[in-house]
């Protein structure tokens, strides 16, 4: 078997993990959120019917006004899931809003302090934000997922000639899954960016995405 034949298994079975990876973190989001909350929409809408046939009308309305709010909350978390798939939201407020929603989120699940300055995202090309989003997206949700850092940054800066740099560090273990960086090296390569990563032991790592002046535009 030739070194081509070798490299090309390589990098298939790199995609092939960097794929799991993502179904594995589409399912943990659906898992945690929307149907923790249907399971429990299911058990007091059972309630409020026990409460009714048991001539408890106004407990039944105490019940089902907690089964709302549930299912309130669990359709906010299928939206979020679905932004993350397919993040419209850039469109409708903008890059900098979006991804401070998404980081508010992840703050308020893993208990991590996410800084942010990607102000300068505004005023990239659509392809470039969806692009960088994604990038941003996966980085901050390997980072909490690989370990349990305090802090994460996220920050975009001009570069001269009217590039990019992404930048997204954290404290936590060093130690990424390949298949996850070769997921994030693929976005950037979309951009014709180039994606390098930095070890800090004995914790800390930052991911950088250097994108040239006509990525950034489109």
């Amino acid at each position: 078997m030739s070194t081509t034949d070798d490299a090309e298994r390589a990098l298939l079975a790199e995609r092939i993990l960097a794929e799991q990876e993502e179904r594995r973190r589409l399912a943990e989001l659906l898992h945690d959120g929307p149907v923790q909350h249907l399971a429990a929409i299911t058990q007091i809408v059972d309630a409020a019917l026990a409460a009714l046939r048991s001539g408890e009308g106004e407990r039944a309305d105490e019940i089902m006004t907690r089964g709302l709010e549930l299912a309130r909350g669990a359709s906010r978390e299928l939206r979020a899931v679905c932004d993350d798939l397919e993040p419209k939201v850039l469109r409708e407020v903008g890059f900098s809003a979006a991804l401070g929603a998404l980081a508010r989120r992840y703050s308020a699940r893993h208990e991590v302090e996410i800084e942010l300055s990607v102000e300068h995202g505004d005023e990239l090309g659509e392809h470039a934000q969806t692009a960088l989003y994604q990038i941003a997206r996966e980085a901050i949700d390997q980072a909490v997922r690989r370990g349990a850092p305090s802090r994460i940054d996220v920050s975009i800066f001009p570069v001269p000639g009217g590039g990019a740099e992404l930048f997204v560090s954290d404290d936590g273990p060093p130690e990424r899954r390949s298949g996850v960086l070769e997921a994030l090296a693929e976005h950037a390569a979309t951009l014709n960016a180039r994606f390098s990563t930095e070890v800090r032991y004995p914790r800390g790592s930052t991911i950088r995405v250097e994108l040239p002046p006509s990525a950034a535009a489109r």
